[in-house]
């Protein structure tokens, strides 16, 4: 029986919902990788955030990790500063000086025994004196290389270990291994030491405000629902691009490219969601069944030759700036093979979407920085109208924007004023900046509340990682046999010219965003 979802019980919810309002109970985050760039610009800010916003009670304590010869007082600052530059919501004396009491910092390195041994001690303090009641969430902002030896580490200084009333979490961001033996080797190491439930793997669009309202859209409205099918749907485009090159990240980018960066999990998590059936609730176990069901459904064309392409981006002028290609950046491997941009046709056997192709691409220096989903319709029969009234006349489609304007518009065709019969397309456009008073939060933000309440439907588990890379990992290897060089493309404009032959053999195109 289809369940009503309503502003009470949604939990995949607006700002004021009851559950993002819980407050987590008393524990600690320590953040491995404290140094890096997330750590500095997302988690730290995100953590004062959520207390600003009155979500972290007074027993919490923030622990930074790292190799830096630091004491508290040099974390502190660190913190500081990156809350003062990064954080979304006005700082507060008061709620600073209620935070940094819980500051602590931990040098040492990965493989330093007494480095986890003096963790272990530290966090037996702050469960003292700090009241955190044995609760610790471990972030992983680490490289996957190093998992392994962290997780060891834990397990080895008792850190990992799951004592009665008490809980104990570990966070792993992406990637999630860079092929399915990999990511399945991973999930084995990480796994042997702690129980699947309480490992959380961050996926960040999953927190965003509109990811979450594809469910809403879908589920609480009678609306879209009915023509969510292949019966009206002629198909669907997902799309991630960014206008920025890969800048510093060419040593980390090079070898991994746009397939396995964005593709592999944003857009793949993406297609689940729109694509899954209707949950029997929102709980994770459920949310996840469907998902998994959509991913284990998806075939690849036979003829990956013509249901891919891939590319990287030339230099030149972009937004009148002279702009280095790929292969021309510091530190760039001139013989690589890596794509800056990825697109791929995939189908969904299932009654749902039989015949319904979902076209993915992902790609840096783009014409703009836009993430969306444009579910588009088969065209309405035109008997009605000439041909020549409805020239101007496109497909209608319902486009979900994830990022930078969050919103939904719909498209549609409408009688132009006139003493003519002329019909063309116009729009409804709604954002969430104009129809919420309520700030969205920050998707770390809601990640990291639910990491600290125990609260998992955002996290995709290891079968949804398996699966995914089950579908990438044969394109990848056909690309591998092709060897390089690459097609290049101009920075600034919407990709390689082979990518929109892969439409273009289907009667279709790229939409514009």
């Amino acid at each position: 029986m289809p369940v009503e979802i309503t502003r009470e019980n949604n939990p995949l919810r607006l700002p004021s919902d009851r559950r993002l309002n819980r407050i987590a109970g008393p524990s600690s985050l320590i953040i491995f990788g404290v140094t890096g760039d997330l750590s500095r610009k997302k988690l730290m800010p995100a953590v004062y955030d959520l207390a600003n916003r009155g979500l972290l009670p007074p027993g919490f304590a923030l622990v930074g990790f790292a190799r830096r010869d630091w004491v508290d007082q040099d974390f502190e600052k660190v913190v500081h500063d990156a809350v003062k530059q990064y954080a979304r919501t006005p700082f507060d004396e008061d709620v600073w000086r209620q935070l940094k009491q819980g500051i602590r910092f931990v040098q040492g390195e990965f493989d330093d025994d007494a480095a986890f041994d003096r963790l272990k001690a530290t966090l037996t303090e702050l469960d003292e004196n700090r009241g955190t009641m044995g609760n610790h969430a471990f972030y992983l902002s680490i490289p996957p290389k190093s998992f392994p030896l962290v997780t060891e580490q834990l397990r080895r200084s008792g850190l990992a270990e799951q004592a009665p009333g008490k809980w104990r979490r570990v966070v792993i961001e992406k990637p999630f291994g860079h092929d399915l033996q990999s990511a399945r080797e991973l999930n084995a190491v990480v796994e042997s030491v702690f129980p699947p439930d309480s490992v959380f793997r961050i996926d960040h669009y999953l927190g965003k405000e509109t990811v979450q309202n594809i469910l809403a859209l879908r589920f609480a409205n009678q609306l879209y629902e009915p023509i969510w099918n292949a019966n009206y749907v002629d198909h669907v485009q997902i799309t991630m691009a960014e206008d920025i090159g890969v800048g510093g990240r060419a040593g980390y980018y090079d070898g991994i490219g746009a397939a396995r960066d964005v593709i592999q999990n944003h857009l793949l998590q993406l297609l689940a969601l729109t694509a899954m059936e209707e949950p029997v609730s929102f709980d994770a176990a459920d949310l996840r069944a469907e998902k998994e069901k959509v991913l284990s459904a998806v075939h690849l064309p036979k003829d990956l030759g013509s249901a891919t392409a891939r590319g990287q981006y030339a230099g030149g002028w972009q937004g009148g700036e002279k702009v280095l290609g790929f292969l021309d950046e510091d530190g760039m491997n001139p013989q690589s093979v890596t794509e800056t941009y990825a697109a791929l046709k995939l189908e969904i056997d299932t009654r749902r979407w039989a015949g319904v192709p979902f076209y993915l691409r992902a790609g840096k220096r783009l014409g703009r920085r836009v993430t969306e989903i444009a579910v588009v319709f088969k065209r309405a029969p035109q008997y009605l109208f000439a041909q020549s009234q409805t020239s101007a006349l496109g497909q209608n489609a319902l486009v979900i924007r994830v990022q930078p304007d969050e919103g939904v518009t719909i498209r549609f065709g409408s009688k132009v004023p006139g003493a003519g019969m002329q019909v063309r397309d116009v729009t409804m456009d709604f954002g969430y900046g104009h129809a919420f008073t309520e700030a969205s939060p920050e998707a770390y933000e809601r990640l990291i509340l639910d990491v600290l309440l125990g609260d998992p439907p955002l996290f995709p588990r290891h079968e949804e990682v398996e699966l995914s890379w089950k579908i990438l990992d044969p394109i990848e290897q056909y690309w591998e046999s092709l060897g390089g060089p690459l097609e290049q493309y101009k920075p600034g404009t919407w990709g390689p010219e082979s990518a929109d032959e892969l439409l273009a053999r289907d009667g279709r195109t790229w939409r514009r965003p």
